[in-house]
């Protein structure tokens, strides 16, 4: 299933059909897609079955590339970074694949040079590029990071609450409604209550 949002695919939603650390094929409705991917999209992928990645549309005089994020914030940092002048798609994913969103944003408000040279392809100068381009430009990872937050928050104090009513002790409740919201996406309090109780 595809959603087009401003003549970009927002995400693709199929069947996980082959995957490898670098890319993955998924089928939607018959048609196997080809996505590029960082390592931290890879490691939170399923083995099998159905899932859904948001995606970025690169459009060449040579070739359509599609490259597929596990997580939004992912996909918003992938589109800041390859803005920076001299990183490309590569590049990109090369970053995204040895460090999270989140360390990206500390590297940059830090001026942390050496967290981007240890990266390979990446010298001084580039280094120095991508924290001159992006100071003061990565306000909506930490916006979506907020409000992720602010979710997660709230799920989990209706979740923790009901489980309490439920008998649930809480501090047993607590502890596996984070390991779940750590690990997975949870759309609702009555998953997240359903998931708590078949894990305590």
């Amino acid at each position: 299933m595809f959603k087009i949002e401003n003549k970009m695919i927002a995400h693709i939603e199929g069947i996980l059909e082959s995957k490898l650390p670098n890319q993955i094929v998924i089928d939607v409705n018959g048609i196997g897609y080809l996505l590029h991917i960082s390592l931290n999209t890879f490691e939170d992928l399923p083995s099998k079955g159905k899932l859904r990645l948001f995606s970025h549309l690169i459009v060449r005089e040579d070739a359509h590339l599609l490259f597929g994020f596990a997580e939004e914030k992912e996909r918003t940092m992938f589109k800041e970074l390859i803005n920076v002048s001299g990183v490309g798609a590569n590049t990109a994913l090369m970053i995204l694949s040895s460090m999270k969103p989140d360390d990206v944003v500390l590297a940059v408000d830090q001026s942390n040079v050496e967290a981007f040279k240890s990266i390979k392809g990446i010298g001084l100068k580039s280094a120095q590029r991508i924290i001159v381009d992006l100071k003061g430009k990565l306000e909506k990872i930490e916006s979506i990071n907020d409000i992720l937050s602010s979710q997660d928050n709230t799920l989990k104090n209706e979740a923790l609450s009901a489980l309490v009513v439920l008998g649930i002790e809480r501090k047993k409740a607590n502890k596996a409604i984070d390991k779940i919201l750590s690990n997975e996406e949870v759309a609702s309090v009555e998953e997240l209550i359903k998931k708590t109780l078949k894990a305590v």
